[in-house]
């Protein structure tokens, strides 16, 4: 019997393909936007209306311009809870619109 040299596990190619075909970003994006109830607490999560991610910036609205200054002093420690929540670096800044 010949055994293979370049045997790679079913998860190695899959996270090869997904690295060369671009597509890390959106499942991302769909990875935060699930957790983000667990990231954020079920109050701040009611109020976010919109949220996406471009360029590991992310992106979010909420329905209340007090939410929105209060969150504004908390970024960094946002930015921590994600990326440690996600289990790898997603997310380097966080912008409210």
């Amino acid at each position: 019997m010949v055994k293979r040299q370049n045997t790679h596990s079913l998860g190695e190619i899959i996270q090869q393909y997904i690295r060369k075909s671009g597509i890390q970003p959106k499942l991302d994006e769909a990875e935060v936007k699930k957790r983000w109830e667990d990231i954020v607490g079920k109050m701040i999560s009611q109020h976010t209306t919109d949220m996406y991610l471009k360029n590991r910036k992310l992106y979010i609205r909420f329905d209340s311009a007090a939410l929105k200054q209060e969150m504004s002093y908390a970024k960094s420690t946002l930015v921590d809870n994600i990326n440690r929540n996600i289990g790898h670096l997603v997310v380097e800044e966080v912008i409210f619109i």
